[in-house]
């Protein structure tokens, strides 16, 4: 797989930490962040130095334990083809209707290229399995923040073959390792309207 590569995008660096200061450019990115549906993505993918920088930036997530667990899987249009195929191969096994089994697989053909976060458990006496599932499903929103802020189009999907052990295996996937999220990315076509919004009374509770 080769991605297309842009000498113009500056690699990411390793700068030294900073005292804490208030960032308000960052808290009002946070504050307005909106996923693009994958469906309303084109096929552009970023560039392999702009899409390095956003998992370089993924990877910077909480990790209890120092145990990396997860990885990625990067699928630009040729591959993202080759899973539609093996996910319509497997609706059946799967039990989804007519119109499920379309939906799902047609998933795969949104974006320029998909980033599959793998949950990938190490085995640990300290640290439990949901412990680092919920690092893996962190990794997910990081990348998905880390390509909005880059004024990329993204989307983080699941979906039913997110654990389906064949459709993995086609991915990769190793024994015990599972789709976290499918991370479309590509240019906006349109912008979305905003949606609905927790009501924050309801769900916060102060001691």
């Amino acid at each position: 797989m080769s991605l297309p590569a842009s000498p113009a995008t500056p690699r990411l660096g390793a700068p030294a930490l900073q005292p804490l200061a208030p960032r308000p450019e960052v808290l009002a990115f946070l504050a307005t962040r909106r996923s693009r549906p994958a469906r309303t993505l084109d096929e552009t993918p970023p560039d392999r130095e702009t899409l390095e920088t956003m998992l370089t930036i993924a990877a910077r997530t909480p990790d209890h334990g120092k145990l990396e667990p997860w990885r990625f899987v990067v699928a630009d249009r040729a591959a993202m083809a080759g899973l539609a195929k093996t996910a319509a191969a497997r609706t059946g096994a799967l039990g989804l209707d007519a119109e499920a089994a379309e939906k799902a697989v047609r998933s795969f053909s949104y974006g320029g290229l998909i980033v599959t976060v793998l949950a990938s458990p190490r085995p640990s006496a300290k640290i439990p399995e949901w412990e680092q599932a919920l690092s893996a499903g962190a990794v997910c929103l990081a990348l998905l923040n880390a390509a909005l802020a880059s004024g990329w189009g993204a989307n983080w999907l699941t979906g039913p073959f997110a654990r389906d052990r064949v459709f993995l295996e086609a991915l990769g996937a190793r024994p015990g390792e599972y789709a976290a999220g499918f991370i479309h990315m590509g240019r906006e076509t349109a912008l979305p309207p905003e949606r609905p919004r927790p009501d924050m009374e309801a769900i916060t509770t102060w001691l």
